[in-house]
Parts: C-alpha cells; structure tokens; sequence
C-alpha cells in the first residue's frame, strides 16, 4: 500500500507529519511512504535524512506579506501546483494522503478530490488556518488537537467526521528524568527550567534570562536556547557569574537530538505555544509558562488560552515578558501544592499517543473501511505510544 504525506513550510507542519510517517512505519505491514512538500519549507531540509522519497510542489508559503515580486508570483505558483500535484498524484495513485494543512495542503485536496483519493487532514491550532479552512470540505476525515477547532470547521466543512487526536509527536516515554540529566549534565535533585523562544522572536527571551541571571541561579538551574545570535551574549553573561552559580546555567545555540532530555529534565518549560511544543510538554506533564508569539494570527493565544484554563500552564503576554516576570514566573516551583496541581492538569492534557490515533484513521481510509468511533481515537490517542 502506498501513501502519501503532504506537509511543508514550518516545523509545526513538518514534525508532526513525521511523527505519523513514524507510527505508519512501524505497523505490521508497514506501507509504501511518499512526501510531497512546498517550494521552499523546511522539509527541503528535514524530509531527505528520513528516507522518504520527497517531491516538490512550486507552491511556496500563503503568509507573504512583502509587496514585492513574490506578492504577484505566490498566487500563480499555487494555480500552478494544482495541475502539478494531480500529475503527481496520477502517477503515485496513492490509496490514501495525510496532511498538515498549510499552503502544500491546497493543491493537493483540490487535485486529490477528482480523483477519489481519501484525505485525513490534521491541525493543531485552536484556530484554524486559512488553508485548512478552505480545503477541509474536501478532506475525508478531520483530526484536530483541540475540541472547540472541530466546532470552527464545522460550518465549513458540515459532515467530515473531526477526531480528537491531539498534536501528533515523538516518542516522549522512552527516556526517564535520571537519564535525560545525566545527558544534560544535570544533578538529579536540582530545580530545572527550560527557556527556549523558538525560531520566532528569540531576542526577547534571551534579553528577559540575560536580566534575570543572576537571581535565577540562585534559585534554579537553566537550560537556555539561545539561537545562533544570542549564543555568544549568553556565553559572556555566564562568565561574569559568581563561579559557583556558572554550572546552573546551559546556554545552547540549539538542542536537537538533546531536545527530549532536555524537556524530560525540565521541572517547569518557558516557551511558546505552537501546538508541537503545548504536545510534548504536556505529554510529559510539565507545567508550562507560555508566552504567545504575537504575530501568528492569534493562533497561539488562543492555544495558550486552552492550557491556562485548564490549569496547566500560566500566561505571559510577549510585551510583558521581561526579567521581573521570568523571576516571578520560576516562583511556582517554590509552592508545592500549586506546582502538584499544575502538573496533573498538564497529564490529563497530554495525548502521548496521537500519532499512532492518526495513523489508525490514515490507514482505514486508504483501506475504504468504515472510520473509528471517535471515542475509540480519543482513548488511543491518551495512551502511550505503542
């Protein structure tokens, strides 16, 4: 059996789309995989490694907000890739197509729909995209990260089933908290933050630790990610530290393969509210301080919002985050009756098991049967991965 996984652009888009790839590759009878991806998304870079033959559509993102050549040619490139996707998808004739909306989802629902190509489509904001909102009509079923998303495409797209599966991601339980430290170079007993801006306006973060440091590590140990440009400022501010506070702070450019133990490490994460990073903190059950990227459409508002209701996680606005609120924010971890609370809201968020709920809807639909209760996909998507 072949299938066909069409994400691109950002990594919110790519990881989870993987993380799927992931769960269909360890099935009994695995199948045949197939990537199709935009012009110029991340997946050029992330996709090869994976051993998933990838494709390239000449779509390149809808969020070009620049007046210039690219304001013209973005539209004719997306005509363009609908007539290329459906000779794409002629020649894979793929049995079904998972996708993470964003603009690679356009062109491929639209080419797939003539075709009689299933498509189970996911997204993790409690808004949903533009792309997602306009194709989801077409899409055989829809997983969603959030309940009150099912309740926004239902009037765009009214009868498409829309499952409950979370924010498919990685394996989260195959490192324990005494071997992700000991990765980490961290003691086992220690009080520990990750902060980390993501790809997207970093410089307030690492201005808010570079203010807090020296206070904070007199209080915590700190795993800062700092990116490229942030790196070396971060390096200089550990240095002017008292000698015995240096080994409480762990700037890093980035954290890739140490990522995990990174997270497992972490008694509280600070960071942003993409969906992939609310996903495995809350699969993790740690308790979050998020601080919305404020230039995403309100996507990540509202999927901060969803936690801090829940109780799981407190808010910071990003004109408000500064050093004084880093410092107040760490202050949970000094209140154990608050802190216990915010970790079980944050393990009856958690859904360790939402690739493998997705794959199971990929996989009836590419088999024509009859989809799963949604009962049934909620349930598998709370346990662990298998």
């Amino acid at each position: 059996m072949r299938l066909l996984i069409a994400a691109g652009g950002t990594g919110g888009h790519i990881y989870p789309a993987l993380a799927v790839a992931h769960s269909l590759g360890a099935t009994p009878d695995p199948p045949d995989l197939r990537w199709l991806g935009g012009h110029r998304g991340l997946e050029a870079a992330i996709v090869p490694p994976t051993g998933i033959p990838m494709r390239r559509l000449a779509a390149r993102s809808l969020r070009t907000t620049e007046m210039d050549v690219h304001a013209l040619l973005d539209p004719i490139r997306l005509a363009a890739s609908v007539p290329q996707a459906a000779a794409i998808l002629a020649a894979e004739r793929p049995a079904a197509i998972f996708t993470t909306g964003g603009y690679v989802a356009v062109p491929v629902l639209m080419a797939a729909a003539p075709l009689g190509i299933p498509v189970v489509m996911w997204d993790g904001n409690v808004i949903p995209g533009r792309a997602v909102r306009a194709t989801a009509r077409l899409a055989a079923a829809l997983a969603v990260s959030f309940e009150a998303t099912c309740h926004a495409l239902a009037p765009v797209a009214p009868g498409r089933p829309c499952y409950l599966t979370g924010t498919p991601i990685r394996e989260v339980s195959a490192m324990d908290r005494a071997e992700a430290r000991a990765r980490m170079e961290i003691e086992i007993d220690a009080r520990v933050v990750l902060i980390f801006g993501g790809s997207q306006a970093v410089r307030r973060f690492n201005a808010a630790v570079a203010d807090a440091l020296p206070e904070l590590t007199q209080r915590v140990t700190v795993i800062h990610v700092t990116g490229d440009d942030g790196y070396a400022p971060a390096l200089s501010s550990r240095e002017v530290l008292p000698e015995a506070a240096r080994g409480h702070y762990r700037p890093f450019r980035f954290l890739r393969d140490e990522m995990l133990a990174a997270l497992v490490s972490a008694d509280l994460v600070v960071g942003r509210a993409g969906a992939s990073t609310l996903a495995e903190v809350t699969a993790l059950g740690v308790p979050m301080v998020v601080v919305p990227y404020p230039h995403a459409a309100g996507h990540q508002l509202a999927n901060a919002e969803s936690l801090v209701a829940a109780g799981a996680a407190r808010l910071i606005t990003d004109e408000a985050f500064d050093a004084r609120a880093l410092l107040d924010s760490v202050a949970v971890l000094e209140n154990p009756a608050a802190y216990a609370a915010m970790t079980e809201a944050a393990r009856s968020l958690g859904r360790p098991g939402a690739a493998d709920a997705v794959a199971e809807l990929v996989l009836a639909a590419a088999a024509r049967a009859p989809l799963p209760e949604p009962a049934a996909i909620e349930q598998r998507a709370r346990e662990p991965a298998a």
